[in-house]
């Protein structure tokens, strides 16, 4: 497994990367999650709970818009390195803890959100009930995670392979690392562990069209008609292709 600060690096590449199809994926994303939050601010909700804040893309942007923002993770180094953002807000905390057994309050958050962060979970169903638990009544949950069967996430099990990785690296010329994902799940799996843990799915998105090769070599170009491809199969039979599947859900 790669090390944190590896990883912190990674992360903070991604949503200015050299390529225009995978600076696009991540900065599609970001901006996803970032109408979720502003939208749900509206709401008057005021304490907000980020499990797993990785590089803390959002913090800044939780901070503004919410009272009170707790992020946790298991990781110091990820904690370590968002303590400069946590220097200039004063109503943010920065935890070491664990969803799946969080030593936080029940009922506790008007909103969490977890973002890229179940892949990595091996008992997703336990963090899912565990992120109920901490909501309010009515709370909301903003999640995102890989979808299983994404041509992003096949091309990676071999684009990261030993001596095929090195390759990749010389293409990008940036951070290529292994993923760390230890649980892709399908939509189907995602809605069924979301309602087995209590909660009513209100809205759901899918996003990350990625066609290996144009991708890498395809420039902007490329990228735009990846962009093409992914509205029209968006909603349709074989919009499991996309990368990132989206959902926003209620505690019941």
């Amino acid at each position: 497994m790669p090390s944190d600060s590896a990883l912190v690096a990674l992360q903070q590449t991604l949503y200015t990367s050299k390529n225009p199809t995978r600076r696009w994926l991540h900065c599609t994303r970001r901006d996803w999650i970032l109408r979720a939050l502003e939208k749900t601010a509206a709401q008057s909700c005021k304490r907000v709970l980020e499990v797993g804040p990785g590089s803390g893309i959002y913090l800044t942007a939780l901070a503004g818009l919410f009272e009170d923002v707790t992020a946790i993770d298991i990781e110091e180094a990820y904690l370590r390195n968002s303590r400069y953002i946590q220097d200039c807000h004063t109503n943010i905390n920065l935890l070491i803890d664990d969803i799946k057994c969080s030593k936080l309050t029940t009922g506790s958050f008007d909103l969490i959100l977890c973002t890229e962060v179940l892949e990595h979970i091996a008992d997703s169903p336990a963090a899912l009930a565990e992120m109920h638990r901490l909501l309010k009544p009515g709370g909301t949950l903003i999640i995102s995670t890989p979808q299983c069967f994404s041509t992003l996430e096949m091309t990676a099990k071999i684009a990261l392979l030993p001596g095929i990785i090195q390759l990749v690296r010389l293409i990008y010329q940036e951070p290529v690392i292994e993923t760390g994902h230890i649980n892709l799940l399908t939509e189907k799996q995602v809605r069924h562990q979301l309602e087995l843990a209590g909660f009513h799915i209100s809205e759901n998105f899918k996003s990350g069209m990625y066609i290996p090769v144009l991708a890498e070599l395809g420039g902007a170009t490329g990228q735009r008609l990846e962009a093409w491809m992914e509205d029209y199969i968006r909603g349709s039979i074989i919009d499991w292709m996309l990368w990132t599947q989206y959902y926003i859900a209620k505690a019941l």
